[in-house]
């Protein structure tokens, strides 16, 4: 044997042993984890095992009212000690491990009672940890995103505030079995202070924890994380309750438009209803299709009443002037009657500004003599006529003419519209924010 060789066979035999095997070997030993049945629960048949719970709150990152849900990302802690996995050391230091681990061991069953989607994040790998001590204690810590659900109330929407509630419990195990808390009561909640919402104030967070029954399993302790949120007006100020005053506000124009300019006065009607319809339409578009009536509703609702009395004020109008001017048409033709065999006569003066038809339509009545220009100061020609009235015909036409002043003044309508309809708005609005503010 030459001997290269013999020295080649010699550094084989004394090559290190496979490192990454002994240390597996002897993490396998160090918690035996092959020597006890992980199926069980520790201290199984005995009493309860307490598990300690902390969340922290790496962000809430939506609220839906669509669908009266919420989602946020924390971090779940779970506490407990399991006497199986103690182990001996010098140096009293914990052991680390990720989450190939824990499929092997006795883990607690925690979930989310009403979620309606969660899972554990998995970039780069999955985002479990877990911390083994040598007494025995464990600390199992994840990383979950859950979507839950929220029962809201919008009977005060847009200025409403919202509490929802994230519940957590155990499946399997109840009250007998497995004694689920908080670790160290409210400070076992901690919140990011980056935490934001576009359209919500987060008030407070707080901890509770009760027994929830369930007739066919039993009694489950429940551990709750409850959030206030209250929304922020402002951006429904600008998108809808803004535009909506704006449109009743644009509908008061047509009161200072005249009765007779009908498209003028028309198309503006008609132009506030569509838009005020427009933005209860989009409004209600994101909202869930609630059976109660919410606080923006109302205010929508008597905004679009106020535009649609807008309208039907002119149509009142535009009837009132029409009766008028038949009215005074028949007036006009009764007031100029045959003065044969009437008793008492009366003098009309009839100045130059009366247009031709009207002074040929007096034709057949007496005619006086011209009073002469010395008599008469302005230098202005009249015509007297003597017109016989009966004291019957004196009498209907008073009523008349009593009628008439109504009707003439239908542009008082306008004018009192121009004051009762932003002053009723007005009241509507102090008693509104008044109520929900």
């Amino acid at each position: 044997m030459r001997p290269w060789a013999g020295a080649q066979l010699t550094s084989l035999a004394k090559k290190p042993p496979d490192v990454t095997k002994s240390r597996r070997l002897k993490t396998e030993q160090l918690l035996k984890v092959d020597d006890h049945d992980f199926t069980m629960r520790p201290a199984f048949g005995g009493p309860a095992i307490p598990v300690g719970v902390d969340v922290q709150v790496e962000s809430l990152d939506s609220i839906s009212e669509v669908d009266m849900d919420f989602t946020m990302t924390l971090y779940l802690r779970h506490y407990w000690k399991d006497e199986r996995l103690s182990f001996t050391s010098t140096t009293n230091k914990s052991m680390t491990f990720d989450g190939r681990l824990v499929k092997k061991i006795w883990v607690p069953d925690v979930f989310f009672v009403h979620s309606k989607r969660s899972f554990i994040h998995d970039t780069t790998t999955e985002n479990i940890m877990l911390r083994v001590f040598p007494d025995g204690h464990v600390l199992y810590s994840l990383r979950v995103t859950v979507t839950a659900a929220c029962n809201m109330d919008f009977s005060r929407f847009p200025l409403d505030s919202q509490s929802c509630s994230l519940e957590l419990e155990s499946y399997a195990y109840t009250d007998e079995d497995l004694m689920l808390y908080w670790k160290s009561g409210d400070e076992s909640l901690s919140i990011d202070d980056k935490i934001s919402l576009s359209q919500f104030l987060i008030q407070k967070f707080h901890t509770t924890s009760r027994l929830a029954f369930y007739s066919s399993t039993g009694w489950y302790n429940r551990l709750y994380i409850n959030f206030t949120l209250r929304r922020h007006i402002f951006f429904f100020l600008l998108q809808t309750y803004f535009p909506a005053t704006l449109m009743v506000m644009l509908s008061w124009v047509s009161f200072w438009i005249d009765r007779r300019a009908v498209p003028a006065r028309v198309s503006l009607g008609i132009t506030t209803v569509l838009t005020m319809s427009t933005i209860i339409t989009g409004v209600n578009a994101s909202m869930p299709r609630v059976s109660y009536i919410k606080a923006v509703d109302i205010y929508l609702w008597v905004s679009f009443v106020f535009v649609f009395l807008s309208v039907l004020e002119y149509a009142a109008v535009n009837y009132l002037t029409t009766v008028q001017e038949r009215r005074e048409r028949k007036l006009r033709d009764r007031s100029l009657p045959c003065t044969c065999g009437m008793s008492h006569t009366r003098t009309m003066m009839l100045d130059g500004t009366y247009s031709e038809a009207d002074t040929n339509s007096l034709a057949g009545y007496t005619e006086a003599p011209m009073v002469p220009d010395e008599v008469v100061p302005e230098k202005q020609e009249h015509m007297v006529v003597h017109l016989s009235v009966s004291s019957e015909s004196t009498n209907t036409k008073k009523k008349g003419i009593r009628a008439l002043r109504i009707m003439q003044n239908t542009h008082a309508i306008d004018k009192y519209s121009r004051m009762i309809f932003p002053g009723a708005y007005i009241i509507f609005n102090l008693i509104y924010w008044s109520v929900y503010c």
